[in-house]
């Protein structure tokens, strides 16, 4: 009985640690970047198991508040190389392996 509840315990510690967005790069203004920020973590809980979706809602909220042109790219295991315009980048994790790279380029 006890094993379960600390088997429990520990699961929802490592949901707790691994549910927290984690910038790995950014170069856009703070208020952007947390605006940003807040919009993936909304969009990936949203469709949390269908990420062209998540991505598709970030790409039109993104391009109706910042203006046009913005790429989004969600997954696992992704590596890029990209060209935007700057101060309009965004890489992220968020659950632990989910990754999530905002972009504008004209």
């Amino acid at each position: 009985m006890a094993g379960t509840v600390e088997g429990k315990k520990e699961e929802a510690d490592y949901k707790r640690l691994h549910s927290f967005p984690l910038i790995r790069h950014t170069d856009m203004p703070d208020e952007m970047k947390v605006e940003t920020m807040d919009l993936c973590v909304t969009a990936c809980e949203k469709f949390a198991t269908n990420n062209e979706s998540a991505a598709k809602m970030i790409k039109e909220t993104m391009d109706k508040r910042f203006g046009s042109s913005w790429h989004v790219v969600i997954g696992e295991g992704f590596g890029f190389e990209v060209t935007h315009e700057v101060k309009n980048l965004l890489y992220m994790f968020f659950g632990g392996s989910l990754a999530v790279c905002v972009w504008k380029c004209s």
